[in-house]
């Protein structure tokens, strides 16, 4: 049965996998996005997830096209690095209001029509960055681990109408995000990952269809590590 599915920030990257995963599957996807263009072949929605009436808006378009949004990836984000003393409060802010509140308002939008069906799927894109914690991500890293405290709170008010809240937690993907990591960074981020890589995009997308996926109708709250082995032991 093809689903409508709605990927935020599904433009580039780790959304832009998840996005083609779901389309090869045969669901009905669109994706915002919030500069460029967007990906050839999906039907592309412009969209600042910090401001409410833009996500407001970017749902009803949704809805218009390929009906109400039944799988809902959370996956918008944004980084502002520095070490915490020469943060600016701004800096902190925006990476929240982007990264957390992004996600609160795409599922504040879309659980409405999913309790109405008492069927849904809220997948949230987290970092194990939560976990364990890295230098010059303060702002990040509380956004993430935020995130998880929100999808674990909302799978309890929504799993009685058979919606269900996960978060997907990536390691270290290779996006345009971490592009301007550096050599001797990326070598320790490696050296405390199990598989001593980083992974790719399209390691990602597979764990986000599965937990939309019928056969994962029994997961809820559930954080899960797709990373390669880093933040084992947590």
């Amino acid at each position: 049965m093809s689903r409508s599915v709605l990927v935020t920030g599904g433009n580039r990257g780790i959304g832009l996998a998840i996005a083609r995963a779901f389309e090869e599957a045969g669901d009905k996807v669109a994706v915002t996005y919030r500069s460029g263009e967007p990906p050839e072949g999906l039907f592309g929605v412009r969209c600042d997830v910090t401001d409410s009436a833009s996500v407001e808006a970017a749902f009803e378009e949704v809805k218009a096209q390929q009906g109400a949004v039944q799988v809902l990836v959370a996956n918008a984000g944004t980084t502002r690095d520095n070490l915490f003393m020469a943060m600016s409060e701004k800096d902190f802010a925006d990476v929240i209001d982007t990264n957390l509140m992004g996600a609160v308002r795409a599922a504040r939008c879309a659980v409405t029509d999913m309790v109405k069906a008492r069927w849904g799927r809220i997948i949230l894109v987290g970092s194990t960055t939560a976990f364990w914690g890295s230098p010059g991500v303060t702002n990040y890293s509380a956004s993430k681990a935020a995130m998880a405290g929100f999808a674990r709170s909302l799978a309890w008010e929504l799993g009685p109408r058979k919606i269900t809240v996960n978060v997907v937690m990536p390691g270290l993907v290779e996006t345009d995000m971490v592009a301007g990591l550096s050599e001797q960074h990326r070598a320790y981020l490696h050296s405390i990952t199990a598989l001593r890589r980083s992974g790719r995009p399209e390691e990602v997308a597979p764990a986000v269809r599965f937990l939309a996926s019928d056969e994962a109708s029994f997961i809820t709250g559930a954080l899960l590590p797709v990373s390669g082995g880093s933040g084992l032991g947590y």
